[in-house]
């Protein structure tokens, strides 16, 4: 089974590869640029920050694998992140269980609601419960809710809001939902794993390890292999 790995930045995508025997060759197609692992199963791209532009980077991926005949099997949505205390401390990965847009909709008198409440669209993407607790297993991961906005927490009052409406969030970054969101148009089953750098709430860069959360990000994909390659998605 071959896997798309889709990250924020070159920065994370490199702490993918690191995990990988050999180096990675860069292999272009129409508007992304793919980085493959020595064995071909694994692709690598930095899809961009944001879940419009990882949305749109991750299908260019996707329909050049098809149009290939070389398909993948699994998408994953991988890199740094927030994560809200006291579940999900820095340095600890998180594997979603549940992956949720979680500023898609309207601001009204009675409060936020989601897109989904207005009549339309999709806010949450669930990804395959047996590979979601394999991994947990691999890696020591913690299973929950991995929230995407398009602006991150910077207060200490939006990091309890968001808490109060999802009270299984267990991180918080700007690409997962885009990315499933691709991943789903074209029937494959998606994954999102986060290494947290630094708390959701008031922003303190004094207090973030985004150092220490690429080398867990290296870490748990060294764990990763045997779990993605002998993973049935047929078994979803």
């Amino acid at each position: 089974m071959r896997v798309l790995v889709a990250t924020a930045v070159p920065a994370e995508r490199d702490a993918v590869a690191r995990a990988f025997p050999g180096p990675v060759r860069e292999v272009p197609r129409p508007g992304v640029t793919l980085h493959r692992v020595p064995d071909g199963a694994c692709d690598l791209l930095a899809a961009g920050v944001g879940p419009a532009l990882a949305a749109a980077s991750t299908a260019a991926a996707l329909t050049a694998a098809a149009l290939d005949a070389a398909p993948y099997g699994l998408v994953v949505s991988a890199g740094i992140g927030g994560g809200f205390a006291p579940g999900a401390p820095v340095g600890s990965l998180v594997v979603a269980d549940t992956i949720t847009a979680a500023d898609l909709g309207a601001e009204t008198a009675d409060g936020f609601l989601p897109v989904t409440e207005l009549g339309f669209g999709t806010v949450t993407h669930h990804p395959p419960a047996e590979l979601v607790r394999a991994v947990a297993d691999a890696t020591g991961a913690r299973p929950g809710t991995v929230l995407t906005g398009s602006t991150v927490t910077g207060t200490a009052e939006r990091a309890a809001l968001l808490r109060a409406r999802h009270p299984r969030a267990l991180a918080e970054a700007m690409e997962g939902f885009g990315v499933a969101e691709a991943a789903a148009a074209h029937g494959v089953p998606v994954l999102e794993l986060r290494a947290v750098s630094n708390p959701v709430g008031p922003r303190d860069r004094a207090a973030w390890r985004i150092g220490d959360a690429l080398a867990a990000l290296t870490d748990a994909f060294g764990k990763l292999g045997p779990v993605l390659t002998s993973w049935n998605p047929h078994d979803r």
